[in-house]
């Protein structure tokens, strides 16, 4: 008898509160918020002005969230950035240094 692999596809490993958007992507989405918040008192506090504070606040809620969103390769912005500075992290550059390994040197002809 010939036996078959069954690999299941798209099974998550965390339950989600909506399709790619778990517990670790609303915590992360928390703190983007939190820091927009910041900017948007720091900005009231230059402007004095509610429509520019409100934009901030609007706009720092959705991006964070858009962020951390997971899509169909299971990857957000956020993860994908990380993996981008860890990448450039482990990247070592080690220059081509000549010498001379049989102590000969060489002249050209004239």
């Amino acid at each position: 008898m010939e036996e078959k692999l069954y690999i299941p596809m798209g099974v998550k490993t965390e339950t989600e509160i909506f399709s790619g958007f778990g517990r670790k992507q609303l915590l992360q989405s928390v703190i983007g918020s939190l820091a927009a918040g910041m900017l948007a008192f720091i900005i009231w506090l230059f402007s004095q002005s509610a429509a520019p504070t409100m934009v901030c606040i609007l706009a720092g809620i959705i991006g964070s969230v858009m962020m951390t969103t997971k899509d169909q390769t299971n990857l957000s912005v956020v993860d994908q950035v990380q993996n981008m500075i860890r990448f450039a992290r482990s990247q070592k550059y080690y220059p081509y240094a000549y010498g001379d390994e049989w102590g000969m040197t060489y002249r050209k002809n004239k």
